[in-house]
């Protein structure tokens, strides 16, 4: 079996909605990356051969296969192909283990893989709004992500106070990280227009970084009444537009083309949990991804979880016993925003620059999913 190599990582910075991306067309934005990852790595575009996107609403302007659009725009000619799937938020990050799976086969050698989203243009939740009675049959009721965040507050008797107190510190980590210069090799700026006003976006836009809990405290709820639940705007994950995307390969394909591999791909996991709840998943995805390599949570030294609701990440730390301080670093979704299709591409590459600011050698990124799924990633320092 070969082994998978991450060779490079890279986003565009995440724009706010109705922010600098909002009159990019959402096919120009996945073409970001691509631009990038040719310009640092210097290969021609016939050595990819397949980009792998993740997206969450592939329709309208996100449809037609972006995946296979992407390169084309990228000016890459037409001899790339490309395909689009949809794990909901775990999108991008099943696009870079699917890529994972290919190159261990044998099957490719060189691939892209990554994801997009643009919120603004493509609003969450355009591409269905109902189910089949049938499910009924089955499930007892159907609920959204924020009322299952609200049921894992409730099963963990989490306050807001501790929920607020996550979702600041995950603002204050992130401004941290960008004025440390963590950001700047990863993150590829993006020129664009507004109106008539032409900008270059450097920066996450969504991001507060001196947001502090007692101002959270004051913020109205987004899914329950008053007094009845715990999550609002500022401790859930940010509505934004952002691409990703990761150079997949196998270690004898970096080699002949001198590339220096960042990271290995150990192995992915994915689970199906409690629809109702919906969002519990990344605890069995993780403890079962460890034990079938004989890991434990003290093994790993970067953790990035998908901070999709504050409740969410608070769960998996108690389940899992893993350290805060070992987890989001640089901050999460709160802080950066979650652009659904990109975001577990743009987490899971975050790994191997954290992992080489702290010269450690493992790293774990892993997702809630809607509909109950979960998605686990574990990468080792090349």
């Amino acid at each position: 079996m070969n082994n998978p190599v991450i060779v490079d990582a890279v986003r565009t910075p995440f724009g706010k909605r109705d922010g600098a991306l909002a009159d990019m067309h959402p096919q120009d934005l996945a073409a970001e990356p691509l631009v990038a990852l040719r310009e640092r790595n210097g290969f021609a575009p016939e050595t990819i051969e397949d980009v792998i996107y993740g997206c969450v609403t592939p329709i309208d302007e996100q449809g037609l296969n972006i995946a296979r659009l992407a390169p084309m725009v990228a000016g890459w000619g037409d001899g790339v192909p490309g395909v689009q799937l949809n794990r909901m938020c775990g999108s991008g990050q099943q696009a870079v283990n699917f890529a994972a799976g290919q190159v261990a086969s044998g099957a490719h050698d060189v691939l892209i893989a990554g994801g997009v989203e643009h919120m603004t243009r493509v609003p969450m939740g355009s591409d269905g709004q109902s189910v089949t009675d049938t499910y009924f049959e089955h499930f007892d009721e159907l609920t959204t992500q924020g009322e299952g965040a609200e049921r894992i507050a409730e099963t963990y008797d989490f306050s807001r106070r501790t929920l607020d107190e996550l979702a600041a510190d995950s603002q204050s980590r992130c401004g941290d990280a960008w004025e440390a210069g963590h950001y700047d090799e990863q993150v590829v700026s993006v020129d664009t227009e507004v109106g008539d006003e032409r900008v270059e976006l450097t920066r996450d836009e969504h991001m507060r970084p001196d947001t502090d809990a007692e101002t959270l405290s004051s913020l109205p709820l987004s899914f329950r009444d008053p007094g009845e639940g715990v999550h609002h705007a500022g401790n859930a994950s940010g509505i934004v537009d952002g691409a990703s995307a990761l150079l997949v390969t196998s270690e004898a394909a970096a080699e002949e083309h001198g590339w220096e591999p960042m990271a290995r791909i150990v192995d992915s996991h994915v689970v199906g949990v409690d629809p109702v709840t919906m969002l519990t998943g990344p605890i069995p995805a993780t403890e079962e991804l460890l034990a079938q390599h004989d890991l434990t949570v003290d093994d790993i030294d970067r953790f990035e979880v998908n901070e999709a609701f504050a409740a969410v990440v608070e769960a998996w730390l108690d389940e899992t016993g893993a350290d805060w301080d070992r987890t989001n670093v640089w901050g999460g979704a709160i802080a950066h925003g979650h652009p659904l299709g990109a975001t577990g591409a743009a987490l899971l590459g975050k790994l191997p620059y954290q992992l080489a600011a702290c010269d450690g050698q493992y790293g774990l990124c892993t997702m809630c999913i809607g509909f109950g799924q979960g998605i686990a990633t574990i990468i080792e320092r090349y």
